[in-house]
């Protein structure tokens, strides 16, 4: 036994955890295998010879007045019979005999002293590393268990697991491989520090290495997005106004860059410049598609509409709608990308939403129609708006009592009726195809170049040639 004190320093050297901690487990696990040899409930302690490094075992039992639990306590008589100055609440202790344990006991203190030991390098683990979260580790791959990776990082090991590697990346035992702590578990199956080479951080602290300006605070890290192995969005924005954020991050001729794609196997970095205002910072982030417009439809929802050309939707929203997911997780915002074209089609399927079927055919009093006319009409079973914008000039004058003359005031009248609704919405193709049915491709960015077009105050009637007029019935309710 006069080796188990070297043997104890020599265990908690290599653990790295202090020498008490497994002199206690030690204590702990005789104790353990006394109890199970002795098959007693009395109290047990267990102590340790300084001088020979044996480990006693004592029986221990109080000093009471009046006993009531033999095993545990004993009268102030039988106290003095063994120790004859034993006063009451004191303690008394009976050696017990240790050669009796055999192996089962000594395998019983062996796993208890492990599982002791374990549980103090796991506590001396997480509170080393538990600081620690985010931060880049240099480290070297142990072993390959399944899918994850034990990785050796020095004083201890780490996993890297499946889901916190890069797909495109494969590692053999032996390499040497930069990964970001991701966090440290106290206990459960996955106990100890895990890292990981997918987290944005990862990128992060690359480029806080690489590029002297973020190390230095000159250049602040805003936000990073990221889907690993494929595309990073990192978003940077300068303190200093002489110092280009998006500039110091690239290097010259892309040095500093392409060295952080390097080290993430070929990874595709976009680097953008932050902004304060969302709809600038959505022009930025959703690079390299050039956008039209931005409008925001929720500020308090953070929701925002991106309007881009034709020709760079597919662009703007990336393989596998990479490029806006990425944009939107770097923003915060939930983004709506549409193609000029499909906005020009939500707004008219939007201004037809307004003509209301059904209006009564009184609603056009306010536009020059007469109770005589509207009388006649109702007559010939004519009651909404809509109805009487699909009747042909023929139709109309097929109506007992209403000649070519009250034919053109019904029909400036309904044109009128309509010419409420262009106003109200922004849309100059529509409103160009109810005075111009022959030319309907008019770019919606440009203004009519009529003023009639964009639904004027004056009757369309007194514009246009009667023709022109007698035609209009023949197109839809919105295109009157």
């Amino acid at each position: 036994m006069g080796t188990l004190i070297q043997s104890i320093e020599i265990l908690s050297k290599e653990k790295g955890i202090d020498s008490q901690v497994v002199l206690d487990a030690v204590k702990d696990a005789m104790l353990v295998a006394a109890r199970k040899h002795f098959r007693t409930a009395e109290d047990l302690i267990a102590e340790l010879d300084p001088k020979t490094g044996a480990i006693q075992i004592f029986g221990v039992r109080r000093v009471v007045e009046q006993v009531t639990d033999p095993l545990k306590e004993m009268s102030l008589e039988e106290a003095r019979a063994v120790v004859p100055d034993a006063q009451l609440d004191t303690e008394i202790r009976f050696p017990k005999p240790t050669e009796g344990l055999g192996r089962i006991s000594a395998q019983t203190a062996k796993q208890v002293i492990l599982q002791k030991v374990r549980e103090a390098e796991r506590e001396n683990v997480h509170s080393e590393y538990s600081g620690r979260v985010g931060e880049l580790v240099n480290c070297v791959v142990k072993r390959i268990e399944g899918p994850d990776l034990v990785m050796d990082l020095g004083k201890t090991e780490a996993r890297l697991p499946k889901k916190e590697q890069s797909r495109t990346e494969n590692f053999s035992v032996g390499d040497r491989v930069r990964c970001v702590i991701r966090s440290v578990e106290k206990t459960g199956k996955n106990a100890g520090v895990i890292v990981s080479r997918a987290a944005p951080e990862l990128v992060m602290r690359l480029f806080e290495q690489e590029v002297p300006e973020i190390y230095d605070n000159t250049v602040v890290i805003k936000a990073c997005a990221r889907e690993a192995g494929e595309r990073t969005k990192i978003a940077v924005w300068s303190r200093d106004r002489d110092v280009d954020s998006v500039g110091a991050c690239v290097g010259m001729k892309g040095m500093r860059v392409q060295s952080i794609i390097r080290e993430l196997r070929g990874e595709k970095i976009d680097i953008i410049e932050f902004s304060d205002d969302p709809v600038s910072f959505a022009t930025h982030a959703l690079s390299p598609a050039k956008i039209s417009r931005v409008t925001v439809l929720d500020p308090l929802e953070r929701h925002m509409e991106v309007i881009v050309d034709d020709s760079q939707l597919s662009l703007a929203i990336g393989k596998k709608g990479q490029n806006v997911r990425l944009a939107a997780k770097l923003l915060g915002w939930k983004i709506d990308i549409k193609s000029e074209e499909e906005k020009r089609q939500e707004v008219e399927s939007q201004m037809a939403a307004l003509v209301v079927p059904g209006a009564p055919v009184s609603a056009l009093l306010e536009y020059g129609l007469t109770e005589e006319i509207l009388e006649k009409l109702s007559e010939a079973g004519i009651a909404t708006v809509e109805k009487l914008g699909y009747m042909t000039p023929e139709d109309l004058e097929a109506i007992p009592g209403i000649g070519p003359k009250m034919v053109e005031r019904i029909q400036s009248a309904v044109v009128g009726y309509y010419g409420q609704f262009e106003g109200s919405v922004d849309s100059p193709p529509v409103a160009a195809a109810v005075e111009a049915p022959a030319e309907p491709e008019l770019e919606a960015s440009e203004p009519p170049a009529d003023p009639e077009i964009a639904g004027a105050d004056e009757p369309a009637s007194d514009a246009a040639p009667p023709e022109a007029d007698l035609e209009q019935p023949r197109e839809s309710p919105t295109g009157i």
